[in-house]
């Protein structure tokens, strides 16, 4: 029932690239940090030559452009979703990648035998997964004892929060999934893991232009309380709250680093 669950919330939310990529280009556009996270998390890789990596919940798989030496490293990289559509989408954006292995994989039951991996990743997706202990013992089962378990995620004060505040309605009444947070997240991983280290990527948005960011709102599978708005109450309120042109939205994001326990 609960991976059945999951596999309902990433088809719902993540069926084709659309509305992810509606979200990643507000961040493209308006970041006021140019380094920008998809660079800042590749940054903490400890990749070496033969290294086996595994990434859960891999989306249109766009961070691996460019990523040419990371990519050569592996042996295998394989990059799994639950999405098909997402999985599409990251076969189509990494095509001259002839190495790398895409697979469907439900986190909670990794098809691998223990020890299969010196790396997994699992950016952006843990919050998703409803059963979060089984999917977390699954990655320690598959990654060898001395691997690194990768995983990004948001804390509790950033856009969405933000937003709740903006348009004056309670964060509990948003449908922001707070189960694996920068807050949280180090407490969840030491059940797991020996050893957890959190790093905090500083960074914010300066919109400039609140057409994208009204698109932002609408590409949201949760905040129903501000879907069910007009668009232009939207967009007023967000012009109402920009100073000298500019909407300053605070983000919160961040990756935690875990190794296998003795």
């Amino acid at each position: 029932m609960r991976s059945a669950s999951l596999q309902e919330t990433v088809q719902t939310q993540y069926k084709t690239a659309g509305r992810l990529n509606t979200r990643i280009s507000i961040h493209d556009k308006y970041s006021t940090n140019q380094q920008g996270f998809g660079n800042w998390i590749f940054s903490h890789y400890r990749f070496y030559q033969g290294i086996r990596v595994l990434e859960l919940g891999c989306g249109t798989g766009s961070m691996w452009l460019e990523k040419d030496e990371m990519i050569r490293y592996c042996n295998p990289l394989i990059l799994s979703d639950l999405s098909n559509g997402m999985l599409a989408t990251a076969t189509e954006t990494l095509k001259k990648y002839d190495t790398i292995v895409f697979r469907k994989i439900d986190i909670e039951n990794i098809p691998y035998p223990p020890d299969s991996f010196d790396a997994v990743i699992a950016n952006m997706m843990l919050y998703h997964v409803p059963d979060i202990d089984k999917g977390l013992s699954e990655v320690r089962r598959v990654l060898r004892k001395d691997g690194r378990f990768y995983c990004a995620t948001y804390g509790e004060k950033g856009i969405l929060p933000y937003l709740c505040s903006l348009f004056g309605f309670p964060v509990e009444e948003s449908g922001i999934n707070q189960t694996f947070t920068l807050q949280n997240g180090r407490e969840t991983l030491l059940h797991h893991f020996g050893s957890v280290t959190r790093y905090d990527y500083p960074d914010s948005l300066a919109v400039t232009d609140v057409e994208d960011m009204v698109d932002y709102i609408y590409s949201l599978s949760g905040m129903a309380p501000l879907r069910v708005l007009s668009r232009d109450k939207v967009r007023s309120v967000l012009q109402n709250n920009m100073v000298d042109g500019v909407l300053s939205v605070p983000k919160e994001y961040g990756m935690f680093i875990a190794e296998q326990k003795n």
